[in-house]
């Protein structure tokens, strides 16, 4: 089974290649700056070996400290690497779209993730992605690298104070929310019990992801670590809801974003088949090594690291560590 899930990603990135260098030539795509910001003598073949290697220790990290791998993806190559911002975010979306699109159909296969919940969130999620896009494709890179800086940091904060919440309380559903039939029941395999849910302040739970949908495709983050909190801490969605649909959404928010990078020549496949290959690959390695660890010290882990790659990027933006 693990054999063909390896064949599968290989044929699958493969044909993202082609299709890309093609679609490339055919459509005159011209990339909206120089891939590499510096000149340097090291020869082109070795980007992709560092670049396999790094994303697999990335996609190990973000298993375990139940991140996505965009959100380590973007300050950490974008702020160590000499690749232009623009083709890491780029790479970073479809890092991000990657794992999305493979755990999807499970998840609403086994009920988890809610189509009813999910729609409306991915339309203006997804609308509002592609607004941010052509955004950080339009501004300067140092003050998309600020902002950058700026926002991992801030989710550092987020990831310090916030709190889960296995089944919020809610009282009662809101009027948005009973019109449009936000609600259902999953099965919890834990206690062998059907949990009932529903939602409440859905109009500022939506408010709040139009600010999601633009910061993600701005940064190419993903928006999983944003997407987590308002389902589950502002609307009410039980935990295991909110986690589910937040990656069934990523697969409709972050296609919208991916399209305006490629569409600009923003998409390095040098950059992405390597980082796909490697984040899947590590993410496999680390579902294993989850059983054996003790996520909370891993969670303080990856804090550290959002820190160091937050404080390298608002500070290279700011010209200060260049």
């Amino acid at each position: 089974m693990l054999r063909k899930f390896l064949y599968a990603i290989c044929i699958i990135t493969i044909a993202a290649y082609l299709f890309l260098n093609f679609s490339g030539i055919a459509y005159g795509v011209e990339p909206v700056a120089a891939p590499i910001e510096k000149d340097s003598s090291t020869p082109w073949w070795i980007w992709p070996l560092v670049l396999f290697v790094v994303t697999f220790l990335l996609g190990i990290v973000a298993v375990l400290g139940g991140v996505g791998g965009g959100v380590l993806f973007v300050p950490i190559i974008g702020g160590f690497f000499p690749f232009h911002l623009d083709f890491v975010r780029g790479a970073g979306l479809l890092v991000a779209l990657s794992g999305a699109l493979a755990a999807g159909p499970g998840l609403l296969k086994k009920g988890m993730a809610d189509l009813r919940l999910a729609l409306p969130v991915a339309l203006i999620a997804s609308s509002c992605a592609i607004v941010g896009a052509m955004v950080g494709l339009a501004l300067p890179t140092n003050i998309v690298q600020t902002a950058l800086g700026a926002t991992i940091l801030g989710i550092v904060a987020i990831m310090l104070m916030a709190r889960k919440s296995e089944y919020p309380e809610v009282k009662q559903a809101d009027a948005l929310s009973t019109a449009l039939r936000i609600n259902g029941v999953y099965y919890e395999v834990s206690t062998g019990q059907e949990v009932n849910w529903k939602i409440h302040r859905t109009p500022q739970g939506l408010a709040a992801f139009i600010v999601v949908g633009v910061m993600a495709g701005m940064f190419g983050l993903g928006a999983g670590w944003a997407n987590v909190p308002v389902l589950n801490l502002m609307m009410g969605a039980p935990l295991k809801v909110s986690v589910a649909t937040s990656k069934f959404l990523l697969s409709i928010t972050d296609t919208s974003a991916a399209w305006i990078y490629i569409n600009n020549g923003a998409v390095l496949p040098m950059m992405v088949v390597p980082s796909i290959i490697g984040i899947m690959l590590g993410s496999i390695v680390g579902v294993r090594i989850l059983a054996k660890t003790k996520p909370a010290a891993v969670r303080y882990i990856v804090i550290a690291m959002l820190l160091f790659a937050g404080a390298r990027a608002l500070l290279k933006g700011l010209g200060i560590w260049n």
